[in-house]
Formats: C-alpha cells, structure tokens, sequence
C-alpha cells in the first residue's frame, strides 16, 4: 500500500513544478516591458506581495522551524530569486516616483523578514512553535500575493479589458493553489491549505472576468490599431508628460 508521505511528496513535487511555472508566466509581460522599455500600467504590486511572501515561506520551510518541508523552502527560494530579477527589471523601466516607491517597498520587506527571522530563532526554543508564529505571518503574506491582482482586477471592470491581466498568471495561480491545498490535505498542514485553498478562489475570479471581458478588449485593441494610437503609455513632448486617449479613457496606472 503506498504511503501518505510518499503520496504527499509526489503532489509536492507536482506543486514545486506548478510553482515555477506561476513565478515564470510574467515572463512574457516583462518582454514586453523590455521591448518598451516602459512598464506602462503593469502593476508591480503581485511581484511585491510573491517576493515577500516567498520569503516568509522560506522561513517557514527550514528545518530549524518546520522539519520536514523541503519542498517548501526550495521551491519558494526559487521564487525570490526570479522575483528579484522582475523587481529589477520593473525598476529599470518605471519613472522616478514609482521606482523610489518600489524601492522602499522591498527595502521593507527586506528589513521585515530579517527581523522575524531574528526574533522567532533567538526567543522561541521548540520548531512547534516557531511553525505556529512563522506560519501565521506565512498565510497573511500568501493570501495577499493571491489578492494583490485585485487592484488589477478593478482595472479591468472598469475599463472592460483585460490587456493588463494576463491569462496565464491567473491560470497558473488556480493551479498552483488546488496543487498545495492537496498538498496540505494529505498531511493536514493548515497554515499551507488556508493560504492556497483561497488563492484558488481568487483565481477563479480571476479566470470569470478574462471570459467577460476577453472580446470587448480585442476589439479595443483592434480599434486602437485602426486609429494608430499608442494606447496608455506615457508620451514625453516638450518635456512635460502627458496621458494618451484611447478607448479606455486612460485610467492611471496602480502601482
């Protein structure tokens, strides 16, 4: 009879798969952004909430605080890493204001984590309670990295597009959180099933507003394409900036 562990290890092994690939589908968003060389309204808001929750989920993984989980720190030791390499991309291709402000944000995030790091392995002496107080903080931080597209989400109603939702993000993410709600499940682990078991409702959201809205945003790109309009991109002219009109009335970026 095979064995739970064994069982718990193989849909862990499905979910680090899925995992990489939710970190890589920006990617082709941020070719985008490199061929532009603008971020025009991308939000940088997702990469900031994966790279802090990452962290805490590192944390969380080591062996000094929850023995047994692997799985857990590699994968999302991964994602830090690829999150750095987006956040440094966003900042190269934002404005000024946006980049200080991003850039104090992670300094935050930085400084946060260390300092929870410190105080959770300098006071408290047994890894059930260190997995307590880490994995608290471990499902505030997931749930917030699976609503951070919410900002984006109220774009889209408004403006009936989803040209700066990308579908393949929402999907991975509705993957990623059946994969580790699984996970969870088969060795209850509630501060990993919590997290990730709303994250896929999130997702789904996500997922209903792309099949609302997918044909009002072709055919706003296809009328913008027939008028020769940039879009939403900021256009420097006498050097004061300005906002172009297109058929989403230029709504501000979220940022």
């Amino acid at each position: 009879m095979v064995s739970a562990d064994l069982v718990r290890t193989v849909v862990g092994i499905i979910g680090n798969v899925i995992s990489l690939l939710l970190f890589l589908s920006p990617v082709p968003t941020f070719v985008q952004i490199w061929r532009k060389k603008s971020v025009e309204q991308f939000s940088p808001a997702p990469y900031l909430a994966t790279l802090i929750n990452c962290m805490v989920w590192v944390l969380y993984g080591l062996p000094i605080v929850h023995p047994n989980s692997t799985l857990v720190w590699t994968i999302n030791g991964t994602g830090v890493a690829i999150e750095t390499v987006y956040l440094l991309l966003f900042l190269i291709y934002s404005d000024k204001k946006r980049r200080f402000k991003v850039l104090q944000i992670v300094l935050a995030e930085v400084v946060s984590i260390a300092l929870l790091a410190t105080l959770v392995l300098t006071l408290v002496h047994t890894t059930k309670k260190r997995t307590a107080i880490v994995g608290i903080v471990a499902v505030v931080f997931n749930t917030m990295m699976y609503a951070s597209p919410l900002s984006v989400m109220k774009i889209v109603i408004t403006t009936k597009s989803v040209e700066y939702m990308p579908f393949y993000v929402s999907l991975a993410s509705f993957a990623n959180g059946v994969a580790w709600s699984a996970y969870a499940f088969i060795k209850f682990d509630p501060f990993i099933l919590a997290p990730n078991g709303t994250g896929a409702l999130f997702a789904v959201a996500q997922l209903i507003l792309y099949a609302v809205y997918y044909r009002s945003t072709q055919r706003q790109i296809a009328a913008r394409q027939a008028k020769g309009d940039v879009g939403l991109s900021e256009v420097v002219v006498n050097g004061s900036s300005r906002k172009t009109n297109s058929s989403r009335n230029g709504h501000g970026s979220e940022g």
